[in-house]
């Protein structure tokens, strides 16, 4: 291996093992216990070379954020081959399933402003790029064009997605909450989701 190569994979190591470390540390000691220092502390290596690839702890977070959006993609996979709407009530059930089996991750990527609030998402960036809103996206648009769903495909993706971030969000927090079932719950609701955009034309927002 070249050395040009091994230094590559060296970034690549230190940079895996740093989110890694990060997100055990936040578990045990909250977002508010994260610093760069720290962490550097427990991997026994010095700031600066953390910060030569998280400029501050907001980086670190967003870093974490993002490959959160990864882990979410890959549940979707096994939509492939299917009706778009029986694909899109897939997707929302292994987007709630996820928050459930990833509760702590599920945080830092959509519950937490220090990374959700501070990432700079453009409809593009959504509907193009983003490997979680991005497949939902496109499953929206097929149904619109298939005279399924009527509206406007962004702002029905984005009903549709918020319905089930709303699910998920009460499945990890409320963790006493009464339900008979959960599994019930979230079906109930994006089956409710699903039939309601499919009685009404979604107008732009």
């Amino acid at each position: 291996m070249t050395l040009p190569k091994r230094r590559e994979r060296y970034r690549a190591e230190l940079r895996a093992e740093t989110l890694t470390t990060a997100r055990e540390l936040i578990k045990k000691e909250g977002y508010e216990g994260l610093t760069i220092r720290k962490l550097a502390s427990r991997m026994d290596c010095s700031p600066m070379a953390l910060y030569s690839y998280f400029a501050d702890k907001q980086a670190l977070l967003i870093a974490l954020a993002l490959e959160g959006f990864e882990k979410v993609a890959k549940r979707f996979d096994s939509t492939t081959g299917r009706d778009p709407l029986s694909a899109i009530r897939k997707i929302l059930l292994d987007y709630i399933a996820y928050a459930e089996e990833n509760p702590f991750e599920y945080r830092i990527l959509f519950m937490s402003i220090e990374t959700l609030g501070e990432l700079e998402l453009t409809r593009e960036d959504l509907q193009e790029r983003n490997p979680a809103f991005g497949p939902l996206f496109k499953l929206v648009e097929a149904c619109i064009k298939a005279g399924v769903l009527q509206g406007d495909p962004f702002a029905v993706t984005t009903v549709l997605w918020t319905g089930a971030h709303g699910a998920a969000a009460l499945l990890i927090t409320a963790t006493k909450f009464p339900f008979a079932s959960r599994e019930s719950y979230a079906e109930e609701v994006v089956d409710t989701l699903l039939s309601g955009v499919q009685n009404r034309v979604i107008a732009p927002i």
